[in-house]
């Protein structure tokens, strides 16, 4: 299944609105007595899962390289005053 074939906007979401709308659609499950009729929701779900677990991935690579960035911007002010 392809987070491909999800609408625009779901794939614009912030990895909070896509963590509450899997919520809801849980919710939504939770509740219904009718499996059958829920097929579509259980695609749905794991389509958002694929979604979240690459976001969050590329939201913590964003994050270590940040931090990698800054560390290294610390350790050349500190090379630069040893030097001095």
């Amino acid at each position: 299944m392809k987070d491909k074939n999800l609408p625009d906007d779901i794939q614009n979401k912030s990895l909070n609105e896509l963590t509450e709308l899997a919520n809801n659609i849980i919710e939504n499950l939770e509740n219904k007595k009718d499996l059958e009729s829920s097929i579509s929701d259980y695609q749905m779900l794991i389509k958002l899962n694929n979604l979240i677990e690459k976001k969050f991935q590329n939201n913590s690579k964003k994050i270590s390289q940040l931090t990698k960035e800054k560390i290294s911007k610390i350790l050349d002010k500190k090379n630069e005053k040893k030097v001095k």
